[in-house]
């Protein structure tokens, strides 16, 4: 089983959130490819049977280094693609605080991709529970992944 772990960051926390699923999907035999977005090519979801997002809120919209790499994923169909999208952000954001995990999601929803585990938003810097949260949601991604090979 392939991953593909895409992450944007400017604090450093989302690919700390990054780091800890590709951890996690690695012990669970997982081969994890994990790559800043500004660096991702969206066809590479197309060859992964797990694709991971872990991205920040630039004010309510998509971080500008990720612009390319989401205007390819709305062109592609992923079907057979499980996926998973966390986020770190700020509170002080209100009403923007990690929305950009739910457009995310939503956008690979409509790639027609299988969304494996709830979208996971963590506050600052992931702490031991945080971690705790993200080893659930790989270890999901990949229970979700093995159901849809088996059929």
């Amino acid at each position: 089983m392939n991953a593909q772990v895409v992450f944007a960051t400017v604090t450093g926390n989302n690919e700390k959130i990054a780091d800890i699923i590709c951890r996690k999907l690695k012990k669970l035999g997982v081969n994890v490819k994990e790559i800043e977005m500004f660096q991702a090519d969206a066809d590479e979801f197309q060859h992964a049977d797990i694709g991971v997002i872990c991205s920040y809120t630039d004010e309510g919209y998509l971080p500008d280094e990720g612009a390319d790499f989401c205007d390819d994923l709305e062109r592609l169909d992923l079907s057979g693609l499980v996926f998973g999208v966390a986020g770190s952000g700020d509170p002080v954001y209100r009403e923007h605080y990690n929305s950009v995990v739910d457009d995310l999601s939503e956008m690979l929803n409509h790639a027609h991709a299988t969304q494996g585990s709830d979208n996971v938003k963590i506050k600052l810097t992931p702490n031991h529970q945080d971690a705790e949260t993200l080893n659930q949601f790989a270890s999901q991604l990949v229970k979700v992944a093995n159901k849809i090979k088996q059929n």
